[in-house]
């Protein structure tokens, strides 16, 4: 295969040539760092590249190949991974300015299983300050930008796992997920990404935001998706709340189809703006579902979840104030501005306030328990907007003020539920559009089986950034 298309090819694919011997794991490493030379100056997804020991280990692999003892399907595949995430070797910089910059000692248990799987662990990807928002610009990094337009943002905050992946820098990532951070990102550049079961893939060091946040894989299909999860979620033992042990092979039914199932669409959480563009490709996802034979109904959410945006705020903010003890006040105005105002009112949020989210957290989640009794899926877009443009936080709303877009995200979050985000399609636009698929605790493989369906019934495509 020539060195574009080792680029763009799954790590099916490439697991599939390197047991042919039509490539091998230090081809595959070489053409994405050479890609990677010439696109990431103009994405900036790639804080760093660690091309020498990607190499060796990309050597290690191949000559376990050729002797035909692959660790695993993702032995020599080339993986990228969030800067929050630690990682050996690397410094540990939660994009901030204020960290300590020098080399981690460990791995994070999802760098550690992944390595374990033969995978070739080569870059850091880009993060907002702390992995705050839902778009990826930092102090320390600056902006990251989309791969299908240069002048969009790819989300956030896995931002720039999301466009290393898409612009060909690795067909794997592993981003965080607090309040969408995974699917964000995958929607925004057409990939699948998955926010499993909380507890499901270990996590350690603990986030500060606690049980909202989650280690996912982002990748380009969802086949991917599943041999990610195969490795990342073996236990840990240093993950304070992990969900039980699960002997599954998360690829194994992918291939079963929809036939049969309930699935409930909800088109809005609420009163907000909804892109018309999404609406129409999201509609059109349910009436694929429908071609394949499950039965999609529309639902309304249980009426907890109107308040899911002023529940997840009084948790995400009051989470963020721990930051003003860790760091000296003098030091304050290091952070970004936006994360230091938002500390700032977790800070001044009184005990009511946050006793009162809790409870309404335990009840929202048992509300969706129950909508998951009687529906094996439901079905949403993820985002309500197309990829706006770089250096805001948030799209503009239908009335100019900054519209709050990641209310279907952060919902599941708070419920602990598992949520894949999965190709819908692309827009008139030619954007990319994400629906979201939700299913019950502890059933990521049928949320995985549903995102095989729909990939299985289009074509996808990813954009065409020249090197």
């Amino acid at each position: 295969m020539s060195a574009k298309d080792l680029t763009q090819a799954s790590a099916a694919e490439l697991s599939s040539l390197y047991r042919s011997k039509s490539a091998s794991p230090v081809e595959a490493l070489s053409a994405i760092l050479a890609r990677a030379e010439k696109v990431n100056p103009r994405i900036n997804a790639l804080t760093l590249v660690d091309a020498e020991a990607a190499l060796a280990a990309a050597r290690e692999s191949e000559a376990r190949w050729r002797r035909g003892e692959p660790l695993s399907p993702l032995d020599g595949v080339p993986v990228s991974i969030k800067e929050l995430v630690r990682t050996k070797g690397w410094p540990h910089t939660m994009a901030s300015l204020l960290t300590d910059k020098s080399a981690a000692t460990e791995d994070a248990p999802a760098v550690a299983r992944l390595r374990e799987a033969g995978a070739v662990v080569y870059a850091q990807n880009t993060s907002p300050e702390y992995g705050f928002k839902g778009v990826t610009d930092s102090p320390l990094h600056g902006i990251t930008r989309n791969p299908w337009n240069l002048d969009l943002t790819p989300g956030g905050s896995s931002g720039g796992s999301g466009a290393a992946v898409a612009a060909g820098l690795g067909p794997l990532a592993v981003g965080t997920d607090g309040g969408g951070s995974v699917r964000i990102p995958s929607a925004f550049t057409g990939l699948v990404g998955l926010k499993a079961t909380y507890g499901r893939v270990p996590a350690w060091p603990p986030s500060m935001h606690g049980d909202l946040s989650n280690t996912g894989p982002m990748t380009r299909t969802t086949l991917d998706c599943a041999l990610m999860l195969n490795e990342m979620s073996r236990p840990d033992p240093r993950d304070p709340f992990p969900a039980p042990p699960a002997d599954t092979d998360y690829t194994a039914d992918l291939d079963r189809g929809v036939k049969g199932l309930r699935i409930g669409l909800v088109m809005k959480f609420g009163d907000v703006f909804l892109d018309p563009e999404v609406e129409g490709l999201v509609t059109a996802a349910a009436k694929t579902f429908e071609d394949l034979g499950a039965r999609v109904e529309p639902i309304a959410p249980p009426p907890q979840s109107a308040d899911a945006g002023r529940v997840f705020v009084a948790h995400w903010f009051s989470a963020l104030q721990r930051l003003l003890q860790i760091y000296p006040a003098e030091k304050h105005d290091q952070f970004d501005p936006m994360l230091l105002q938002n500390a700032r009112v977790g800070e001044a949020y009184p005990v009511q306030t946050l006793v009162d989210a809790m409870v309404a957290r335990r009840e929202m989640s048992t509300a969706w328990n129950l909508v998951f009794t009687d529906y094996d899926l439901v079905i949403s877009p993820t985002l309500n907007v197309l990829p706006f443009p770089v250096g805001r936080a948030f799209p503009d709303g239908p009335d100019g003020r900054p519209n709050p877009a990641w209310s279907n995200t952060a919902l599941f979050n708070l419920t602990r539920h598992p949520a894949i985000t999965t190709p819908a399609g692309l827009g008139a636009s030619g954007l990319p559009v994400g629906v979201q698929i939700v299913a019950a605790h502890y059933r990521d493989d049928l949320a995985l089986r549903a995102s095989a369906a729909l990939e299985a019934a289009q074509a996808r495509t990813f954009p065409a950034l020249p090197a």
